[in-house]
C-alpha cells in the first residue's frame, strides 16, 4: 500500500493520465511499506505463507479483471463507491464509502506501524512501546502537515520515494534467489494449525499488500481514454506487483528461517536478509533508510486519499458538507485532520496491551475487513448488471464477467472470515473485528444526519463489450 504519486503530479499540471502513468499509479499504490513488514507478520505461519501469497495474488488478479470490466462500463470518479451506489442506492453507497474511508485510514495507520520497524533499525532498538507509538504518530502527522500546506513539490518527492522502495524489492527478487537455503523450507507450516487454517490466516494478511489495485478505477475521471486505459493499467500493474511480491517473499523465506524472521529484532526483515547476502550491516542500513523514506511518501499519498474520498462523497450529499471545505492553500483540511486523528486512534488502540507484530497484523486485518466490503459489493454490482444484460439479450462475455465476479465475492467473504488474529487473548484475536465494527458503527449517525441531503444516483450505463 503506497502513495498514488502520479495522480498528484498529473492533476497539478492539468493533464490526464495515459496508459503508462495509469499503470504506474496502480503499481505505486499497491507496492508500499506493507510488503517490507510482511515476512515478520507471516513468520508465525512459516513458508506455507508462499501458498497464501500465491492465492492472494490470483485473487488480486481476479479483482483487477473485475475493476477492469466495471471501469470499462462505468468510468466514474470514485470507483468502488460509485459502483455500489449506482447498483444498490445511496444507503449501500454510503456504507461502502464509509468502509473504504475506514480502510484508507486504518491502512495509513498500518503503514505507520510498519514504518516503525525500519526506524527502529536505527533508534529505540529495544522496542519501548511509548517510543514506538511516538514514531508511528510522527509518520502520520508529518505527512498531514505537508498535505495541509498544499506544497506542489510533494509529487516530485513521491516519485523519488517510489523509486527508492523498488531497490530492495528488486534486489531480493533477483539476486536474493541465488542465496536460498532449501532447508529453510523443510518446516513448511509453523503455525500449529492445519494447513488450510494457516493458509487462510496468512492470506488475509497478504490481502493488505494488494490494496491499491482499485486506484485507477477510483481515479477514472483523471484517466485519458478510461475505457481503454483503466482496464489495461489495472491488470498490468497488478501482474507486475504479483511477480515482484512472489519472488522477493520466496527469497526472504529461503534466506532466513521462519524462527529467525519471528524474532523482534528482525522485524526489518528485508534489511536483515540483505545483510545476510552481502555481509556486515551497511547494506541493511541502506535498505532501512530507503524504506523509511518510502514510508513517508506512502503515508503522504494515502493521507491525500483519506481526505479526497470523503470530499467526493460529500459533493454527492453522502458525507457531511464540512468535508468539502478547504484552507487558504486549497487543501481539504477537515478531511486531512479527521482522517489523521482516526488513524492515530487506531494506532493507540492497537498498541494497547499488544506487541509490535500484533499491532501491525491487527491493523492489516482491519483493513482487510473494511476493504473486502466495498470490493465484495462491487462484485455484486457486476453480477446484478450482467444478469440484467442477459435478460435484455446482451450475452457478450457474460460467463467470464460473472465467473470473475463470483470469485471476487467468495474471496471477499473469505478474507473477512479469516481476519482473526492469533493469540490467547480474546481482545487480540477479535481485535480486527472490534476495530472495524466500532469504526463502521460510527457511520450510522452520520448516515442518518445526511439522508435528506443525498441526491439520487445516475442510472447504470449500458453494457459496452470490449
Amino acid at each position: 500500500m503506497s502513495a498514488p504519486n502520479t495522480v498528484d503530479r498529473v492533476i497539478a499540471q492539468g493533464r490526464q493520465m495515459g496508459l503508462t502513468q495509469s499503470t504506474a499509479l496502480v503499481i505505486g499504490s499497491i507496492i508500499g511499506v506493507g510488503v517490507f513488514s510482511l515476512p515478520y507478520s507471516l513468520s508465525k505461519f512459516g513458508p506455507i505463507s508462499l501458498v497464501a501469497m500465491g492465492i492472494a495474488s490470483l485473487t488480486a488478479i481476479a479483482f483487477a479483471l473485475l475493476f477492469a470490466a466495471l471501469s470499462r462500463r462505468m468510468p466514474a470518479d470514485g470507483g468502488l463507491y460509485a459502483y455500489s451506489r449506482t447498483a444498490f442506492g445511496n444507503a449501500v453507497g454510503f456504507g461502502n464509502a464509509w468502509s473504504y474511508w475506514i480502510d484508507a485510514c486504518a491502512g495509513n495507520a498500518a503503514i505507520a506501524v510498519g514504518w516503525v520497524y525500519y526506524v527502529e533499525h536505527f533508534i529505540n532498538k529495544d522496542g519501548t512501546t511509548g517510543s514506538s507509538v511516538l514514531i508511528a504518530l510522527t509518520c502520520l502527522w508529518v505527512p498531514a502537515v505537508v498535505n495541509l500546506t498544499g506544497v506542489r513539490n510533494v509529487g516530485e518527492l513521491q516519485v523519488v520515494t517510489t523509486v527508492l522502495k523498488f531497490i530492495p524489492l528488486l534486489f531480493l527478487a533477483t539476486v536474493g534467489l541465488f542465496f536460498i537455503t532449501p532447508q529453510n523450507f523443510s518446516t513448511w507450516n509453523t503455525s500449529g494449525d492445519s494447513d488450510v487454517a494457516a493458509i487462510g490466516g496468512a492470506m488475509a494478511i497478504c490481502l493488505f499488500t494488494y490494496l491499491g489495485v482499485e486506484t485507477a478505477a477510483v481515479a477514472a475521471a483523471k484517466v485519458r481514454n478510461p475505457r481503454r486505459n483503466i482496464p489495461r493499467a489495472t491488470v498490468f500493474g497488478t501482474l507486475a506487483a504479483a511477480v515482484v511480491y512472489m519472488l522477493s517473499l520466496t527469497a526472504i523465506f529461503g534466506i532466513l528461517p521462519a524462527a529467525t524472521l519471528s524474532l523482534e529484532e528482525n522485524r526489518d526483515s528485508y534489511a536483515v536478509a540483505t545483510n545476510t547476502i552481502l555481509g556486515g550491516t551497511w547494506s541493511g542500513d541502506l535498505v532501512a533508510a530507503a524504506v523509511i523514506i518510502s514510508g513517508i511518501g506512502a503515508s503522504n499519498g494515502w493521507t491525500m486519499i483519506c481526505a479526497e474520498m470523503p470530499r467526493a462523497a460529500a459533493e454527492d450529499g453522502l458525507f457531511p458538507a464540512v468535508f468539502t471545505r478547504t484552507n487558504w492553500r486549497g487543501a481539504p483540511f477537515v478531511g486531512i485532520v479527521s482522517s489523521t486523528l482516526f488513524a492515530s486512534a487506531a494506532v493507540l488502540v492497537s498498541f494497547w496491551g499488544a506487541d509490535g507484530s500484533t499491532v501491525f497484523t491487527t491493523l492489516v486485518l482491519t483493513t482487510g475487513i473494511t476493504a473486502a466490503i466495498p470490493f465484495g459489493f462491487s462484485a455484486l454490482a457486476q453480477i446484478v448488471w450482467r444478469v440484467q444484460d442477459r435478460r435484455l439479450g446482451i450475452t457478450a462475455h457474460f460467463v467470464r464477467d460473472v465467473l470473475v465476479a463470483v470469485v471476487a465475492v467468495a474471496a471477499s467473504i473469505a478474507f473477512i472470515y479469516y481476519s482473526r488474529n492469533t493469540g490467547e487473548s480474546g481482545y487480540v484475536v477479535w481485535g480486527p473485528f472490534l476495530l472495524a465494527g466500532i469504526a463502521l458503527l460510527l457511520g450510522v449517525p452520520v448516515y442518518l444526519a445526511e439522508r435528506s441531503r443525498m441526491v439520487p444516483p445516475d442510472p447504470v450505463p449500458p453494457y459496452d463489450a470490449p
